[in-house]
């Protein structure tokens, strides 16, 4: 018994050494194919940078090490119950075939887990072969010599059937046996074990990738939760500027227009005109109000002619003179121009407010996959992206779609503001 208070060892489970006897067979048996997958992986390296000799042996044994290194993940799950993340790989490209060959972490450490899997795991798998092999020999001992060889009467000896010397009766042959083989099956998880971690290790997605992740995840995290607070306010914006302007003006109209019905029932030859003139000129405040409201919000002519229409209004009805350029082949996918629109809208908000400017530029341009915007001004300079200015809005807003904002504004201008935000499918990769 073990002492009170001390966990008694948990027994290791039949089944589980069973599979990992399996385990180390299987490494043993590949042996051979995983040592070529190395020397291809190796040699190319080596060659490849001789006049590019090695780019062939590099590029098979990049394929063949991502095909043992799925092939090493599937055992250790299946066989031994360590399920291991596999790492993500970036598509080769005929530009970057070099440097991405020579410099994958990833066939590295796959080369590396195979390389001690041709030296652990095959010792391993050797001893347990050994001690299997032995096992069943001598617990067959018996049965070979008096049935198969019929040599009745001569018998096995310690050790191994070796003349003169102790003579072993049957059972105890067959029993040693028997034992020698069942230890073998309690040992394989010990032996395997080693290889075992190295592959956890090895297999897994590096640790930076592993860390960069995880930052993403944080940013992305608060990022829409600065987005999503964002939206809230903004919709609170546009339900009070809805009731504080158009709805006062619209009511107006009705009383206005009211009060002339009420005078025409009592007189039909009363002068409205004055009821009717104040009526019209509300309706007129109301539209203002609302294009001024309409401003936060997607216009129709973004959605039917895309950016540079849109763009155009906006520098249209700017206090200051704004020079809009647009040089886009095709429109890029419906978010990134809604944001690309808010962004310049935000900005040019922003100049006029702040930069005391005389003149400002928008540029707009597709850069790989990227929708790029800029705005500049020669104002005072002196913006800034923090302390809940409309910049962070914009930065958040960039943020929660993987984009980026930039703004460089030194004290006494010019200002520039660059964003960048994904707007165009993946670029077809060369094969």
């Amino acid at each position: 018994m073990s002492p009170a208070g001390s966990p008694s060892p948990a027994p290791v489970p039949w089944g589980r050494c069973w599979w990992a006897l399996c385990h180390g067979v299987t490494s043993l048996l590949l042996l051979g194919p995983y040592l070529v997958v190395v020397l291809l992986v190796v040699l190319g390296a080596a060659l490849t940078p001789l006049l590019l000799t090695g780019l062939p042996l590099l590029l098979a044994g990049r394929a063949l090490a991502g095909a043992a290194g799925r092939l090493e993940r599937l055992r250790l799950a299946s066989l031994l119950g360590h399920r291991v993340e596999a790492p993500g790989r970036r598509p080769l490209t005929l530009r970057r075939v070099v440097p991405d060959g020579l410099g994958d972490v990833v066939v590295w450490r796959t080369s590396a887990h195979l390389l001690l899997v041709c030296t652990l795991g095959a010792l391993a798998g050797g001893v347990l072969v050994a001690l299997v092999s032995a096992g069943l020999a001598l617990a067959l001992a018996p049965l070979v010599l008096d049935r198969v060889l019929g040599t009745t009467g001569a018998r096995a000896h310690l050790p191994f059937g070796l003349p003169g010397t102790v003579p072993l009766p049957d059972p105890v042959v067959v029993a040693g046996g028997l034992l020698l083989a069942l230890a073998a099956v309690l040992l394989a998880p010990l032996l395997v074990a080693p290889g075992a971690a190295a592959g956890r290790a090895l297999l897994r997605p590096p640790r930076t990738s592993q860390r960069a992740l995880r930052q993403r995840v944080e940013k992305l995290t608060a990022t829409r939760e600065r987005t999503v607070d964002s939206v809230e306010a903004e919709r609170r914006r546009i339900e009070r500027d809805l009731h504080d302007g158009p709805q006062q003006r619209l009511v107006a109209v009705a009383l206005q227009l009211g009060m002339a019905r009420r005078a025409l029932e009592r007189d039909p030859q009363a002068d409205v005109s004055g009821f009717l003139q104040a009526a019209q000129g509300n309706a007129r405040e109301a539209i203002t109000d609302m294009r001024s409201v309409a401003r936060g919000i997607v216009p129709p002519v973004l959605t039917d002619r895309g950016l540079d229409a849109a763009l155009s209004g906006l520098a249209a009805a700017a206090p200051l003179p704004v020079t809009v350029e647009v040089r886009l082949e095709t429109r890029p996918v419906p978010a990134a121009e809604a944001i690309a629109y808010f962004c310049v809208s935000e900005a040019l908000t922003n100049v006029a407010k702040h930069a005391r400017a005389s003149s400002a530029r928008v540029r707009v341009w597709r850069e790989g996959t990227q929708l790029r915007v800029r705005v500049s001004d020669d104002g005072v300079g002196g913006a800034r992206s923090g302390g809940g200015s409309g910049l962070t809005g914009l930065a958040d807003r960039l943020g929660a779609v993987d984009g980026w904002l930039r703004v460089d504004s030194p004290p006494g201008g010019p200002t520039e503001v660059d964003a960048g935000l994904p707007g165009f499918p993946e670029v077809t990769r060369e094969r």
